[in-house]
């Protein structure tokens, strides 16, 4: 595999160095400022740099754009006029409804956004398994090839992430609530501690960790609260609310009321730490399905939809490539009942298979 990195700094340098360490694509890199070429070849992270992004993609298999969100549509639309017929484009930007509309429409582009990252940048800060265990949502639509998407999910995985399917739209409204919205309540935080309180704060470690990560790179946080302020919005106008319960409540000075409501939260906090069951058996579901555009990915989305946790993907085209069988893993027999439920309601042949534990 040809593998195509436009942008190597530390998440481009990790794709490529994990892809490198792990024998999976001969990656060639690009960056805007030629000066940085060096370094990229120096910590492994290519086996070759291109001078033009037209050089870099011209032969590729997969092309991943790392930029930040702002710049996003720009670099992938010169990716696609580059890109061979056959080769999928992706990016690892963190929101992806607005670049999904700019995009989505070529079949080759299907978005993307690995949730992990390090406190410094840079391509000398690169590291082969920061993705490691990560998640990894894929943001296919109906235009999505099938074929590239299968490939896409391949890498991901290969890269040892773990690829999600979701929605665009669902994803932004999602990363609104677990993202972004606590970056909004840092910033607050930070404001709202006036001058005169410096003493007290210093006391106090609830405020020091509910303000880390107030006024992150401003440049990069404009941007991505640009391009999803539809999402955090809403997140915040539901946040508003919450508060105005919060202050009714406490308002009443009932320590009943009060002990009930800090217990539900607590319930709240507790769900939302639970982890997956491990050791589960894994279940292979081989579903057959006719040749048409967005299949798979009608599959991954409508699986993402129900929650089903899907462990690997493969693809396996029959010879006339008139149809084709989906081979999915997942975990557990709760979650093989509902994805095969989920897969029939689409009116799909489905049998399912333990596969091991």
């Amino acid at each position: 595999m040809k593998l195509a990195v436009l942008g190597v700094g530390l998440i481009g340098g990790s794709i490529g160095l994990a892809a490198r360490d792990r024998d999976l694509a001969e990656v060639t890199g690009w960056v805007r400022n030629p000066d940085r070429a060096e370094e990229c070849l120096k910590v492994g992270a290519v086996d070759h740099m291109a001078a033009t992004v037209e050089e870099a993609c011209a032969d590729a298999d997969v092309i991943v754009c790392c930029a930040s969100v702002g710049h996003l549509i720009e670099m992938g639309r010169k990716a696609l006029e580059a890109a061979p017929e056959g080769c999928v484009v992706t990016d690892v930007g963190s929101t992806k409804q607005e670049l999904v509309e700019a995009l989505g429409n070529d079949r080759r582009f299907i978005g993307g956004h690995p949730l992990a990252g390090a406190e410094t940048a840079g391509v000398m800060n690169a590291r082969a398994d920061l993705y490691e265990g990560a998640r990894w949502y894929l943001t296919p639509t109906s235009d999505s090839e099938g074929m590239l998407l299968d490939r896409l999910q391949k890498l991901v995985k290969g890269l040892g992430a773990k690829p999600v399917a979701i929605d665009a739209v669902e994803h932004d409204r999602a990363m609104a609530v677990v993202s972004h919205l606590p970056h909004v309540f840092a910033n607050q935080l930070a404001a709202q501690g006036r001058p005169g309180t410096e003493r007290l704060g210093a006391l106090a470690p609830s405020l020091r960790d509910g303000t880390r990560v107030a006024g992150s790179n401003p440049a990069i946080w404009g941007e991505i609260f640009a391009t999803n302020h539809e999402a955090v919005v809403a997140a915040i106008d539901e946040s508003i609310a919450g508060l105005e319960r919060a202050r009714e409540v406490i308002g009443s000075a009932d320590p009943g009321r009060i002990e009930q409501w800090q217990a539900a939260v607590g319930e709240d906090r507790a769900a939302l730490s639970a982890t997956e069951t491990a050791g589960e058996a894994t279940h292979e579901l081989r579903v057959l399905v006719p040749n048409q555009p967005g299949v798979l990915a009608e599959l991954a989305l409508a699986l993402g939809r129900a929650g089903v946790n899907i462990t690997d993907m493969s693809l396996d085209p029959a010879p006339d490539m008139s149809s084709g069988a989906i081979s999915l893993w997942v975990a557990g027999e709760g979650e093989a009942e509902k994805a095969e439920e989920c897969i029939a309601g689409l009116g799909h042949s489905v049998s399912q298979v333990v596969t091991g534990s």
